[in-house]
């Protein structure tokens, strides 16, 4: 193969996660919902970190309940964190653009605990956005992330101090229960 032809082969489920992204942005946000959970059907807890973090991650911003949302956010922000462990011991090649999309997670993260009330846990994890946002390179990505991030602190600190969440921040971290 000549040199600067070698590229890696396209990955089928990003671009079919990418399509469903497209008919979401589109205003189609029903149909993306159904084809999204139909993804995250065939994948399963158990797939590919990196496409249950890029799924789970477009497929919150599909949902209309708040504590849905926020469960789907912190899946993606698990499925990350499965890409970071495994970047530490050399198996994932994708990791690097996971990697980019910390401050963006957490960031979705810290605005689902916005809406749900619980301040505290919002300002955790937009501390963990700002700083995750220090490695973002400059451009229209990074400078949105930083944006939303300015914007999000400053309607956290309109709303005060408080603890109006749960009583230990363990409780932050996971998702709430489900609802039978």
């Amino acid at each position: 193969m000549a040199k600067g032809q070698e590229q890696a082969a396209p990955d089928a489920v990003l671009t079919r996660i990418g399509q469903v992204a497209m008919l979401h942005h589109a205003g189609d946000r029903e149909e993306a919902r159904h084809r999204f959970l139909g993804l995250w059907a065939e994948i399963g807890e158990r797939g590919d970190a990196l496409h249950r973090c890029t799924l789970a991650h477009y497929l919150a911003d599909t949902q209309d309940d708040p504590e849905e949302e926020l469960a789907w956010d912190l899946r993606a922000l698990s499925a990350a964190e499965e890409l970071t462990q495994d970047m530490l011991a050399d198996r994932h090649e994708g990791t690097p653009a996971a990697r980019a999309l910390y401050p963006s997670l957490h960031l979705n993260v810290a605005a689902d605990y916005d809406r749900l009330g619980h301040r505290e846990a919002a300002r955790l994890h937009l501390r963990r956005a700002r700083a995750a946002a220090e490695s973002l390179a400059p451009g229209h990505y990074g400078e949105g992330v930083r944006a939303s991030i300015e914007r999000l602190e400053l309607r956290l600190d309109r709303a005060g101090r408080g603890t109006d969440g749960p009583d230990r921040p363990g409780e932050w971290g996971r998702p709430p229960r489900q609802r039978p």
